[in-house]
């Protein structure tokens, strides 16, 4: 069976988290997604901030509308905090990236709803020249604008969406406010001065947005980046046995009764001889080439891994019987004795195996690999291209027991 990629496939986003742009791996959007369901109390902080300025204009005014925006600004943060406790109870970051992609969706959805409730606000608000009552809707906006910044920077669109749909009908709305007759002396300029001032600094925003986000991006890349070199062969992209030891464990949590497990440590019968005669490169290019046949006759729950040299393991996961774990070493030695076509030059190889079943010899993985090696050992004194399962003769001639 085809093995599927374990590092997820690449997407493309623009600097804005939509198509066409920059190359990004499923696995640093995750990361930026999460960010979005993280922070539950500045969202529900900032809705009892619009409602206590909600009730208060409302006592002071007892407009309808005003109680109306209030209850329905309350209605959507209890909105927004379930989300993201729904999106923790469906797994998070650990659900698939269309599922991720609709999550996001839903975020921005309340979050627009929300922007458009703070211009409303305010809007409403410049019915009545009350100062005291238009500083305390605009402060409400400067807050928001600066909470979706520092929340929201790895989402750029989400930024540049809720800025536009709070900023712009407000600043409108204060141009046409400042256009309104009174007798206070520069009333029109201060007005049209705290328009420009809101405009500008959601400008100067964006640009912190942009920063932002171009870091975070290279920051998680990196940290993907590292932590796949830490876990993977760079010559064949196999997992190395730091991978191999994660998933082995994961595998003795989650197995069912009745399963067992497969240990097969592979030795290449035949290699040191292609790299004396051919030099490093197309050792290398052998290697590689063993690592893709491996890769595609195993299933997705099991493991091939590189030890290092000409030596790698398999952990085959699921075993109902050992015919399974010979079965396969069968197809291994079969698959890997093909013809290898490197450079223009046909060159062959084979392999050995030696196989240790789990939890029949244990379920501590050294003890495990150890124990395949020494099936390995008495698989190639049998002649090349063998595979044999290690018994308790074995660990006994060479030394070994089973814990």
């Amino acid at each position: 069976m085809e093995r599927r990629a374990r590092n997820g496939s690449h997407r493309r986003f623009s600097a804005f988290g939509t198509a066409g742009g920059v190359t990004l791996p499923d696995a640093v959007y995750r990361d930026l997604v999460s960010t979005l369901f993280t922070m539950a109390m500045p969202i529900m902080g900032f809705g009892v901030l619009y409602a206590l300025v909600g009730t208060l204009i409302y006592l002071k005014w007892q407009d309808g509308l005003i109680a109306t925006l209030t209850g329905t600004a309350i209605v959507v943060t209890v909105a927004r905090v379930w989300l993201i406790k729904a999106y923790n109870a469906a797994g998070s970051t650990t659900q698939d990236v269309p599922a991720l992609k609709a999550w996001e969706r839903r975020y921005a959805f309340l979050t627009y709803i929300f922007a458009l409730l703070l211009a409303a606000l305010h809007i409403r608000a410049l019915v009545a020249h009350e100062p005291l009552v238009h500083i305390a809707t605009i402060s409400l906006i400067f807050t928001f604008g600066a909470g979706i910044v520092s929340r929201n920077a790895s989402r750029p669109r989400l930024c540049v969406t809720s800025l536009s749909l709070v900023v712009l009908p407000t600043a409108v709305a204060m141009m046409m406010h400042a256009m309104n007759e009174f007798e206070q002396h520069l009333h029109a300029e201060f007005f049209a001065l705290q328009a420009f001032f809101l405009v500008t600094v959601a400008l100067m925003s964006l640009q912190s947005v942009r920063h932002l986000y171009a870091s975070s991006v290279e920051h998680l890349t990196t940290k993907h980046d590292l932590a796949k070199l830490a876990r993977f062969d760079p010559l064949t992209g196999l997992p190395n046995r730091l991978l191999l030891r994660e998933t082995f464990q994961a595998n003795v949590q989650s197995s069912q009764t009745g399963e067992q497990m497969a240990i097969h440590y592979l030795d290449l019968d035949g290699f040191k001889a292609i790299n004396d005669r051919y030099g490093h490169p197309a050792g290398d290019a052998m290697l590689r080439e063993v690592a893709r046949r491996l890769q595609l006759m195993i299933r997705t729950e099991d493991v091939a891994c590189r030890l290092g040299g000409d030596e790698f393991l398999l952990l085959q996961c699921q075993v109902r019987h050992p015919d399974q774990a010979d079965l396969l070493a069968r197809r291994i030695i079969k698959q890997l004795s093909e013809p290898y076509l490197i450079d223009g030059i046909e060159m062959r190889i084979t392999v050995s195996v030696g196989i240790a079943m789990a939890p029949e010899f244990g379920l501590e993985l050294e003890r495990l690999m150890a124990f395949a090696d020494t099936a390995l050992y008495r698989s190639k004194a049998k002649g090349k291209a063998q595979v044999h399962f290690c018994t308790v003769e074995d660990l006994h001639q060479s030394g070994l027991a089973v814990a």
